[in-house]
Parts: structure tokens; C-alpha cells; sequence
């Protein structure tokens, strides 16, 4: 595996390490467990030793010029970040809709015109597979460089067997040709397809008799999500969907309330989803319902800059005991963009999460939005060494300077791979 890497003299090392399993609520998650001083040792993609500088420096006096050495003086260090809700592996773009945006069509105008994810869903059925990766590592490589080192995928801009499959099989090859982890998600009902239109059953009926058995059966996803909303699919549509994929080995997740109120929320609740993405519609029931049930918040505070619509409300969510992460929603028509941390100053911005929060809701609780954090999400020892340093003191500093990208340094299991 090469040389282990001993980082060493990091101004803070925020670890995230914490007692209790699974995502973190209200307070818990301004406890990001930091060492001043702090040093790290890598070696055969995982941590081996993490703690003071002078402690580390003890442990592996008889080893240490064996090590690569990295000095972190003055530098932040914090686990690699973790994008819990992206639509990676689409055709096509999309800008000539960020000008009728700006001239006032609504979200439902434009896909209500033949735009939207109809758009993509032409493209993406036009790519080749070859096409697809080749659009998608671009995207990758963007999201490392700004220090994200694991991904969730959705398919979801096919809406047919053919293409679906396709997305989900370009993400197979993305995982192993990338250095990034990429988590597949399959999403065939992201909207209905034009020629379904009138038979939206009909197609309900497809995904669940055709499509989920055949992704189920190649390994091809470990999610199933839908988009329950106002002209797409009900709650009662949404619910057959996801009930369908449990039964397929699928945990559920779902797109919710982002343009109306519907029910979103509560559904999530309801059918046991791993996490509720969107939420800027919720209503008060509907967080309760997700706080008592443990259901993830995945908020997009870019997506609803891009929009130009207000921010979920973080900060009412995570009063209220719901688990909180944060993601780019990265995807060509609503959120085009790679950076998680404009993603983090936006949660702050926006949705008045503190620093600390932001952090922890693009890290530890991103990776349990979907089932990583016993890899990913906290720097510990036997986790995989994914890690960034950052050209910053402190994380609060990270925050503070916002629009620009921070990252010096990054290491995906071991390997250094930015910087």
C-alpha cells in the first residue's frame, strides 16, 4: 500500500469521533471532538493512530522516518466531506433554463414546457454509456478538488428500463475507475415520462413489476427514491413505490414537499425512510414525525439559492431533534454546481446552522443519510484514512470565508489525491 502518511502539527483536527452510534441531533452535533495539535497516521488506507502530535510522535518514534510526513501547522484537517444527495450521471445541460428562470418561469413552468428533468431524461437517453462516464468524471474530479471524497448517485433521467439501468451501470464503473466511493441510488420515479403522461399508474405500475426486480437482482442500487410531489407522484403513488423497493432490499429515501406542501415529510416518516431530501415545504407535523421516527433531513441550500426560493428550515429541523445533512444536490437543472463547502457557508447563511453544525451535517450525519459512517464521516481509528486539510486555521474560519475553495490536501484511502 505504500508509505504510511504521519499529518502532524494541525492547528485543529476535527475528528468527529463520538460515543453513541448513528446520526447526531440538537447538541450532539456541535460536538465535533477536536485536537489542537492534532496528528493522524495512515497507513493501508485506514487510520491507524489518531491524537496529539506529541502523543503520536511517542507511539511511533521507532517508525517515524518511514512515514511521509506532512506538517500541518497552522492548518484545519477534518474528514473527507460527504455528498449524500447527488444526480451524477446525466447528459446534456441545461443553462438556456437559468435564463428563463431569471425572466420568471417557475420550476413547473419549465418542466411543464418540455424542460426540466424531461430535458435530461432526452439527453441521458441519448449518451452512450461511454459518453455518461466520460461526463461523469469531470464531475468527480470537481468534487474531490473541493474535498468531497464520497457520493450518493441517482439515476432518475432515464424514466425507462433501458436507461435507468444504464445510469446505474455507469455508476458501477465510476466506483471502480474513481478514486471517489459512489452510493447508488435508483430513481426511476424522479418524474413521469412525457409518453406515460395520462397513465401515471400505468408507470407506477412499471417501476415496481420491471424495474425494481431487475436492479434489485443485479445490485445495481441500495436506495429506492421518489419525487412525491404536486404533479409528479402522490403520496399514495410514492408510498406503493417505496414499499415495493423494501421488499426488494431498497431502504427508501425520498424527495419531499420541496415546492408544496404534501405530505412529504409525514410519508418519510411513515415508510421508515433513511432520510427525507428537499423539506422546504415541511410542515411542523411533518418534522415532528421525522424527529420521532429518526428520519435524516437532507437539506440543498444551493438549490434553493439557484431557485431563488427560501432555505428548509435547518435550524426549526434540528431544535426539533431531526437529524440534519447537508448536500449540493448536485444536477444539471436546479443545483449545478460541485462544492460542498458553498454548501456548508450556505447551511450557515440560510438556514442559520452554526459552524459546527454545518460541519457535522456534511460529514458524520451525510454519511448516515446513507449507511457510510461505519467508513466515512469521522476520522477514527480502522475508518477508511479519507481526509482533507484545508488552507485554514479553525473550522469556524471555514465557514466564514465563504465562495472560495479552502482545500490544500486530500487523501482517499491513504492515497494522497488533491494537492
Amino acid at each position: 500500500m505504500g508509505k504510511p502518511v504521519w499529518i502532524k502539527h494541525a492547528a485543529q483536527l476535527v475528528t468527529l469521533a463520538y460515543e453513541s452510534p448513528g446520526p447526531r441531533v440538537k447538541e450532539a452535533m456541535s460536538e465535533l471532538a477536536i485536537i489542537e495539535d492534532g496528528s493522524v497516521w495512515l497507513e493501508d488506507g485506514v487510520i491507524q493512530a489518531i491524537g496529539t502530535t506529541a502523543e503520536l510522535a511517542i507511539h511511533y518514534a521507532d517508525r517515524a522516518t518511514e512515514a511521509d510526513v506532512i506538517d500541518a501547522t497552522g492548518h484545519l484537517v477534518t474528514p473527507g466531506l460527504v455528498d449524500p444527495h447527488t444526480h451524477l450521471a446525466f447528459g446534456g445541460s441545461r443553462e438556456r433554463e437559468f435564463e428563463m428562470r431569471l425572466e420568471g418561469a417557475t420550476y413547473m413552468d419549465i418542466m411543464n414546457a418540455g424542460g426540466g428533468i424531461h430535458a435530461t431524461t432526452r439527453m441521458t437517453r441519448e449518451a452512450t454509456e461511454d459518453e455518461l462516464v466520460q461526463q461523469s468524471v469531470g464531475r468527480l474530479d470537481s468534487f474531490l478538488a473541493h474535498g468531497v471524497t464520497t457520493v450518493e448517485g441517482k439515476s432518475g433521467y432515464g424514466l425507462d428500463l433501458e436507461t435507468e439501468l444504464k445510469q446505474l451501470r455507469v455508476m458501477k464503473r465510476l466506483q471502480a475507475e474513481h478514486p471517489i466511493d459512489i452510493v447508488p441510488t435508483f430513481m426511476g420515479s424522479h418524474a413521469v415520462p412525457t409518453e406515460y403522461k395520462g397513465r401515471e399508474d400505468e408507470y407506477v405500475d412499471l417501476i415496481i413489476n420491471e424495474m425494481l426486480p431487475i436492479v434489485a437482482h443485479e445490485k445495481l442500487a441500495q436506495f429506492n427514491d421518489v419525487f412525491c410531489e404536486v404533479g409528479v407522484f402522490t403520496p399514495e403513488q410514492s408510498e406503493r413505490i417505496l414499499e415495493a423497493g423494501k421488499l426488494y432490499g431498497l431502504t427508501p429515501k425520498i424527495h419531499a414537499d420541496e415546492i408544496e406542501p404534501y405530505q412529504g415529510a409525514e410519508l418519510a416518516a411513515k415508510v421508515g425512510a433513511i432520510s427525507a431530501e428537499h423539506l422546504l415545504k415541511a410542515t411542523d407535523e411533518g418534522i415532528q414525525a421525522m424527529a420521532e421516527q429518526g428520519v435524516i433531513a437532507c437539506l440543498l441550500p444551493a438549490t434553493a439559492l439557484y431557485l431563488r426560493e427560501t432555505a428548509a428550515r435547518g435550524r426549526a429541523m434540528i431544535d426539533a431533534g431531526v437529524p440534519v445533512a447537508i448536500s449540493t444536490d448536485c444536477n444539471p437543472g436546479s443545483s449545478p454546481t460541485t462544492s460542498m463547502p458553498l454548501v456548508m457557508n450556505l447551511a450557515c447563511i440560510s438556514m442559520r446552522l452554526t459552524p459546527a453544525e454545518s460541519l457535522c451535517a456534511a460529514t458524520y450525519n451525510a454519511a448516515c443519510a446513507i449507511q457510510m459512517e461505519d467508513k466515512v464521516g469521522s476520522l477514527e481509528v480502522g475508518k477508511q484514512a479519507d481526509i482533507v486539510l484545508w488552507n485554514v486555521r479553525n473550522y469556524q474560519e471555514l465557514q466564514y470565508l465563504f465562495g472560495v475553495n479552502h482545500v490544500k490536501c486530500v487523501w482517499k484511502k491513504g492515497s494522497k489525491v488533491i494537492g
